[in-house]
């Protein structure tokens, strides 16, 4: 399908998990081992990939929103000489995904796109799926048009890599963060007592312990990742080349710990305008 291969991944960030393989039980365990060390040799496969897949169900008729079967691949990564992989559970992430969708489109646009008798039996074979398996978390969160600022809060700004896009391959461009799952933690126990002193309960707040909790659920020698994902595609290479985010939301919060509210005021409007012009995008056709 040459229509669906030729997709480009869509303007959104990803938060991803990746956990050691002495995380995963047998007979699990062996697979991600024989499947890294493919990866590891060469044809990984990418995000767009995924995506590709995930159309290809959209584009049929009717719609198939969910796989059939989960997927089997994964992202591979290594860590202290360690190799982990996170998974990508594309049907978990896809019944997630439809639980979120009534708000974020009209009910006239959402039924035309996935019919409601489409949308309940996915939700009823969720439903019998999650009977038998209670337990289970996906290792990768997505957002749309944006990175919440909760994500920010996870890394430090030496921990960035950047890498423009072009060469004679013409690479697209990367923008990720990533961090030892210890750090992870560490950093956003000790912004939630900040906020909490400072600002009190609220969105910001919530949203953090929300992905605390999150964390929780995985190995404590996993690796933490924020990859900038289809975003590099809707923000010009100059901005790309310059965002510094989380160095904004680390300042922010270093701030407002240091009771100085002005620099944080500064440092939290220099983010939100940012992120203000790529939302804008969204809307510009």
């Amino acid at each position: 399908m040459p229509a669906v291969s030729s997709v480009l991944v869509p303007y959104a960030s990803y938060l991803r998990v990746y956990e050691p393989l002495t995380a995963f039980p047998e007979p699990e365990r062996g697979h991600w081992a024989r499947y890294a060390e493919r990866v590891l040799r060469g044809g990984a496969p990418t995000a767009q990939d995924e995506l590709r897949r995930a159309l290809a169900g959209l584009l049929s008729t009717p719609p198939a929103p969910v796989p059939v079967h989960e997927s089997g691949d994964a992202f591979v990564a290594e860590a202290d000489g360690a190799v982990c992989v996170c998974p990508w559970r594309t049907r978990l992430r896809a019944w997630l995904a439809l639980e979120e969708l009534p708000e974020l489109l009209p009910e006239a646009v959402l039924d035309a796109v996935l019919p409601p008798v489409v949308r309940g039996q996915a939700e009823a074979d969720h439903e019998r799926w999650r009977e038998r398996n209670p337990d289970a978390r996906p290792w990768i969160r997505s957002a749309v048009w944006q990175v919440p600022v909760r994500w920010f809060v996870l890394f430090a700004d030496e921990e960035r890599e950047y890498v423009p896009g072009g060469g004679a391959g013409g690479e697209a461009p990367l923008l990720r963060y990533r961090t030892p799952m210890v750090e992870a933690r560490r950093r956003v126990a000790r912004s939630l007592r900040t906020l909490r002193e400072s600002i009190g309960e609220g969105p910001l707040v919530e949203g953090l312990v929300d992905v605390g909790r999150w964390l929780e659920e995985f190995h404590p020698r996993s690796l933490v990742e924020l990859d900038y994902g289809g975003l590099v595609y809707a923000l010009p290479a100059g901005t790309l080349a310059e965002d510094r985010s989380v160095a904004d939301v680390t300042a922010g919060i270093t701030a407002l710990r240091d009771g100085d509210g002005e620099v944080a005021g500064v440092a939290y409007e220099r983010l939100a305008e940012r992120w203000r012009a790529v939302r804008d995008r969204q809307f510009a056709n």
